[in-house]
């Protein structure tokens, strides 16, 4: 169904982006409606009511206006700031990733209110000491299934046999793991331990509270990441240019 003319809805703001002289698009990505694109006149102005609460990486109340393109924010109040992000680069770092990341997995107008939920809970958990080995596959991972792309964890994906407790394989292409039995069917296919094979479906199956727990060395993450970033990437049919950069941070120990 249709919002009204006029109407309010809870809002994250992903993006903003300049338009004409003085006036912003920004995305927004909403609990019941999904992903809005909206003008926000005036919102450069340095004394413009919206200015504040249309910029990225906050979470608001707006007011909007249906136009024939794009909608019109009139209207807008903070819900969240979440500044502590804003006083830690590796961390704002990986909130522009994980806002870049719901833009991209999201069509315009549909709703999908886990996502906004696990959007909204890892800007919090990012405001707090995190896991920063976990939280990253976790929202990953999680985004992956709300988006309709749940990678396949228990069962081989070509020949719908359980997966044994053994090294196995995973398939970008085809979304799922991949037994020994069927391994020269895959087209991309990563080495899959026991152990690795393990973290993701504890990642998958327990909520971040309970994940959080978990410790993860150094030589498994370099070996998930990977995979779920080649896996990412092959939906996306692109490399993902926030991540680029927060690798890149990681990697000075930032």
């Amino acid at each position: 169904m249709k919002p009204p003319k006029t109407y309010r809805t809870e809002a994250v703001v992903l993006k903003k982006t300049r338009f004409r002289e003085a006036d912003s698009i920004v995305t927004l990505y909403t609990p019941h409606l999904g992903k809005i694109r909206a003008v926000a006149k005036g919102a450069i102005r340095p004394k413009s009511k919206l200015r504040g609460h249309v910029e990225p990486l906050i979470h608001s109340q707006i007011q909007l206006t249906q136009g024939q393109n794009l909608e019109t924010v009139t209207q807008g109040e903070i819900i969240e700031g979440f500044l502590p992000l804003r006083n830690d680069l590796l961390a704002t770092s990986f909130a522009v990733y994980v806002a870049d990341l719901t833009e991209r997995f999201s069509p315009d107008g549909q709703a999908n209110y886990p996502l906004f939920r696990l959007l909204l809970d890892t800007l919090r958990q990012l405001c707090k000491p995190y896991n920063d080995k976990v939280l990253p596959l976790y929202f990953e991972l999680h985004l992956l299934g709300c988006a309709g792309y749940r990678p396949e964890l228990h069962k081989c994906v070509s020949c719908n046999s359980l997966i044994k407790p053994t090294t196995n394989f995973f398939s970008i292409t085809d979304g799922g793991v991949v037994c020994p039995l069927c391994r020269e069917h895959g087209q991309v296919l990563r080495s899959l331990s026991l152990d690795t094979l393990k973290v993701l479906r504890f990642l998958q199956h327990n909520d971040y509270f309970t994940a959080q727990r978990l410790r993860i060395t150094p030589e498994l993450s370099h070996v998930l990441q990977p995979l779920l970033h080649g896996y990412i990437n092959y939906i996306l049919e692109r490399e993902v240019k926030s991540r680029v950069w927060l690798d890149r941070l990681r990697a000075k120990g930032v």
